[in-house]
């Protein structure tokens, strides 16, 4: 039996949220039974050479840009016009994926995924064209993904996210479960046996918050001069970043760590997860931070759905000043910390638990929609 062909759409490969998770998924699933391919807007990211080696193919559209649509559209169409053997389309990014799930329904691919990962929109220079296209990709989808209530209902309305399927940002639990071992090793290679660690994990952009996280730190370091910050991470904001650290005359004092490879490591010498986020889908970088029994403070822009150790987490609204977020971190001194591995998986969010849940909704939609290709109206 010939495997599922499955086309992933992303804009880049890179260590993004939605992409880690999909990389998550893609390692644990049988491969024998799904050819998955991806097709991307940029150059080289950083899952590439791994998923090349794995036997998939990348694919590339130039960027989609309203004032190039014509161009765009015409790049999407040639695309289709030499690969139209997909049984499934699984777009995931969002509503940017409108004039691809188009031409996909056009040429009788029999599933259409849209996958919901924010639960409300970045207000770029694409805003407005990006709610006419929410609104324009329904029509042309057969199937609802999502990693919580509030991002489904964000991209596809109240009714339609009814029909969501719950796809969860899951992990290797095994990976992030707390070993006191891995955390001193790790300290004392970074450095920082004797600081109070704080991390955040994202990338480096207006959605995620880091320039008021700085501002947070700069309040933090003159009632402690032992806190230490590290940002994770890449970014369009990063060189604004370091100047704003300098600015502030903290730059001692944060490291700018890029992207990074020992994720599970670097959580187990942290003290304190940061997560200033003006908006969240369901974040899988949270996920990896509550896996190792880390304290967390979030702000209230972070779906209370992702909360998975209510114990662990303090919540604030993004509308405190630095100084009240500062105060409130500053409450929060030395615990122990467990291995809360078990609890993660009975929560759901163990990967090898949901890679098979996936194979076996991919099976049944294409199933289903081979036979009768439908899309529930709004």
């Amino acid at each position: 039996m010939s495997p599922i062909k499955i086309l992933q759409i992303f804009t880049v490969l890179n260590k993004g949220g939605a992409e880690t998770n999909l990389m998550n998924y893609y390692r644990n699933m049988d491969r024998s039974q799904f050819q998955i391919d991806f097709l991307v807007h940029r150059e080289t990211g950083f899952f590439e050479q791994e998923l090349i080696k794995s036997g998939s193919k990348i694919f590339r559209l130039p960027p989609i840009l309203p004032w190039k649509l014509k161009e765009y559209k015409k790049a999407v169409k040639t695309f289709f016009e030499e690969h139209n053997d997909y049984d499934i389309i699984h777009g995931q990014c969002s509503e940017l994926g409108v004039f691809i799930y188009e031409e996909a329904k056009k040429r009788g691919i029999p599933v259409i995924i849209a996958h919901a990962h924010n639960a409300k929109m970045d207000r770029d220079k694409k805003l407005l064209f990006r709610l006419m296209w929410k609104k324009r990709m329904r029509k042309s989808i057969n199937a609802y993904f999502t990693c919580g209530k509030e991002a489904a209902e964000n991209l596809f309305g109240k009714n339609l996210a009814r029909h969501s399927y719950q796809m969860n940002n899951a992990i290797e639990v095994e990976d992030f479960q707390f070993n006191q071992e891995v955390r001193e090793k790790k300290r004392k290679e970074l450095q920082a046996e004797e600081t109070i660690n704080l991390v955040n994990i994202g990338r480096f952009n207006t959605q995620k918050n880091q320039s008021f996280l700085l501002e947070v730190f700069a309040e933090l370091i003159k009632r402690n001069k032992k806190y230490k910050l590290f940002l994770v991470g890449q970014g369009e904001l990063e060189s604004q970043l370091r100047e704003k650290a300098k600015q502030l005359k903290i730059e001692q004092d944060v490291a700018f760590l890029g992207l990074r490879n020992d994720v599970p490591e670097l959580l187990q010498a942290m003290d304190l997860f940061l997560f200033p986020s003006l908006h969240e889908g369901f974040s899988v970088a949270f996920v990896e931070a509550q896996t190792t029994d880390i304290k967390a403070v979030i702000s209230d822009g972070v779906p209370t759905e992702s909360i998975l150790i209510p114990e662990n987490v303090t919540v604030i609204p993004l509308k405190n000043s630095a100084q009240q977020w500062a105060e409130k971190i500053a409450e929060i001194h030395n615990f122990e910390r467990k291995n809360v591995a078990a609890l993660i998986k009975e929560k759901g969010y163990d990967i090898k638990e949901n890679a098979q849940k996936l194979e076996k909704k991919y099976k049944e939609l294409v199933k289903q929609y081979k036979k009768n290709p439908y899309v529930i109206s709004s």
